[in-house]
């Protein structure tokens, strides 16, 4: 994936938050009186261990699940929006499987500007959707590819494509559930890099769950600590972590570890 060029978006601002937002499955609640709040073109990243309603979280922002509370977005509570037009200014991106449709690359990638060619003469992509889906393509390294099917592709790539595929959407907020899954350490790297290119471009937001600290901070120093179904602490990293807090977060020792890790890194040159 080449180092993301600017992309050019259609103008827009959001402003996320939610407001005492319980949330779960089968009767049982996973969140508890959420509150929190995103500003426009921030890029947050929620941490935290498995099972402490991370995504749960996600698919309470984007109107998925049912919840008591409130989630607004602009102030306006998502579940008086319509579904198609909350659809296309919220895109959620979720981990990824198998259900997709054997169409090229570039068809896939077409396939987000459908909901902008709704009510035209025969939904033919116009010049300007053609021009978005190619710089889409080149933002994520799928343009040489773009004429192979995706059932040919590797997971790396085919999470690259569905990437793409929610760029071309235009959304005002990109939600992603572990969006690093399945790619190598060199793509894991500049995905984040065009998130944060991406946010850049009409103060657009990005809330994503991740599980690695270090991508979370390229990404951004907004971070949002949950456990146990409880949002712990929100802000800038650098204010909000220490050592015994991200101690109690993830039950061991992760600033010691990771200044472990570090140590092994001390490699000399040339080896």
């Amino acid at each position: 994936m080449n180092a993301p060029e600017a992309l050019t978006w259609e103008e827009g601002t959001a402003i996320f938050e939610l407001l005492n937002v319980s949330a779960g499955y089968g009767g049982r609640n996973i969140l508890e009186g959420i509150s929190c709040r995103f500003e426009p073109g921030s890029c947050t990243s929620i941490l935290g261990p498995n099972g402490c309603g991370k995504t749960t979280l996600l698919r309470a922002m984007a109107g998925l699940i049912p919840h008591q509370g409130q989630v607004l977005l602009n102030g306006t509570d998502v579940l008086k929006i319509k579904r198609p037009d909350l659809a296309g200014r919220i895109a959620l991106m979720s981990q990824l499987n198998d259900l997709y449709f054997s169409y090229s690359v570039y068809d896939t990638v077409m396939l987000g500007r459908y909901r902008k060619m709704r009510g035209r003469l025969f939904s033919i992509p116009s010049t300007t959707d053609r021009e978005i889906v190619e710089k889409a393509l080149r933002a994520t390294g799928l343009y040489d590819i773009r004429d192979r099917l995706i059932d040919t592709l590797s997971g790396g790539q085919r999470q690259r494509v569905f990437l793409a595929r929610t760029f071309v959407q235009e959304p005002e907020i990109i939600l992603l559930d572990e969006p690093t899954n399945h790619l190598d350490v060199r793509y894991q790297v500049e995905l984040i890099d065009t998130l944060r290119s991406w946010s850049q471009q009409g103060e657009r937001t990005v809330i994503g769950v991740l599980h690695d600290i270090n991508l979370a901070l390229r990404l951004g120093s907004n971070v949002l600590f949950m456990k146990d179904g409880q949002i712990k602490r929100q802000g800038d990293f650098h204010y909000v972590a220490d050592r015994a807090f991200l101690s109690d977060i993830y039950d061991m020792d992760i600033t010691g570890f990771m200044q472990e890790s570090l140590n092994n890194w001390s490699i000399p040159e040339g080896k």
